[in-house]
């Protein structure tokens, strides 16, 4: 620094503030400075800036699976409206592994990360509870919620979700109606087959439990799923797969079968991740407001930045019922 006041012609505290953005400085002595570190080809030194300012203005976000679209989406959206706040994002995937969670939050704590956007790996106990309540930096958790731990968090009406993707398969005439359900322990995958539930209990409709599959959230385990329910005797006239990825798992299964969609299989997802739009025949689903989702997260970090003392916020966004081509009326009569 001492070589790019000299070479500016400003003091070595101007350039401190420069560096820093710890005071305003006029228009001329920037650009005077700026060109004086390009000249030099000064870089300043990030760690021992964030040292001295207790902030490294980056951001960890641990996802079970990046490659998940609706993950992907949310995360992108986290990113850059971060990114327009000054803030780097450091990502992790747990694939959907507790052990590697846990690694993760290590890493990222060592590496002083100011906060963490955490989604859960499922049936998580005591220990991922205990390391979350640990640590001594903001905390958020996005779409899926751990029991016990007191942090912010933003999610989506799930049970609603699965109340109205079902719903909407009873109103078409089907009675018969499976569901392909993600991993135990997620609060987002119980919610959506609570919602299933209470709309089959409303409609007066025995819930029959051979009916309920539980998967991954994978295509490999909604194709799994599809070709054991489609095989039961009488097999369901409609699936809710509580998210798209397996909803399309489902479909290429029914089509190994010669099942047709929509004719003879009614098939809902959940997400409207873009695959849903595209996928032939279109994915009647379930929507989640993925961008919202990551405006609001990426906000109340910005809001915690600002003022750590207050209170813990839920924030729980409104579905969609996105109806399109992959549910018809119940045929009369079934084989």
């Amino acid at each position: 620094m001492r070589d790019v006041a000299e070479k500016a012609g400003v003091s070595i505290t101007s350039v401190s503030h420069f560096i820093n953005n710890t005071r305003p400085i006029s228009d001329s002595l920037k650009e005077q400075i700026e060109l004086a570190m390009t000249d030099l080809d000064f870089q300043p030194n990030a760690l021992a800036r964030s040292l001295r300012l207790k902030q490294t203005k980056s951001v960890g976000i641990i996802v079970p699976d990046s490659a998940n679209p609706f993950f992907a989406n949310v995360t992108r959206s986290i990113e850059k409206a971060l990114f327009a706040n000054q803030y780097n994002v450091i990502l992790g995937n747990s694939d959907g592994d507790l052990d590697r969670a846990l690694l993760y939050l290590k890493v990222m704590t060592e590496r002083q990360v100011d906060g963490l956007i955490f989604i859960d790996v499922g049936a998580s106990g005591d220990v991922l509870n205990a390391a979350l309540r640990s640590l001594n930096i903001p905390v958020i958790l996005i779409d899926r919620i751990v029991p016990g731990v007191e942090v912010d968090y933003v999610t989506v009406t799930n049970i609603r979700g699965g109340f109205d993707a079902t719903q909407h398969l009873i109103s078409l005439g089907h009675r018969r109606i499976a569901c392909l359900t993600g991993p135990r322990g997620l609060t987002a995958s119980m919610d959506r087959v609570a919602g299933y539930r209470q709309a089959l209990s409303e409609a007066d409709l025995p819930l029959d439990e051979n009916l309920i599959y539980t998967g991954d959230f994978q295509f490999e385990s909604g194709y799994d799923g599809a070709r054991q329910l489609l095989n039961l005797s009488p097999r369901p006239t409609a699936i809710f797969a509580c998210n798209d990825l397996m909803a399309v798992g489902v479909m290429r299964a029914a089509a190994e079968l010669g099942i047709v969609v929509p004719s003879e299989l009614s098939v809902v997802g959940f997400d409207d991740i873009p695959l849903a739009k595209f996928s032939a025949p279109a994915l009647t689903t379930i929507a989640q407001p993925t961008e919202q989702i990551g405006i609001l997260t990426a906000n109340r970090f910005l809001k915690r930045m600002q003022n750590q003392d207050l209170p813990p916020e839920q924030q729980i966004l409104e579905t969609e019922l996105l109806i399109r081509q992959t549910t018809a009326p119940a045929l009369t009569k079934r084989g």
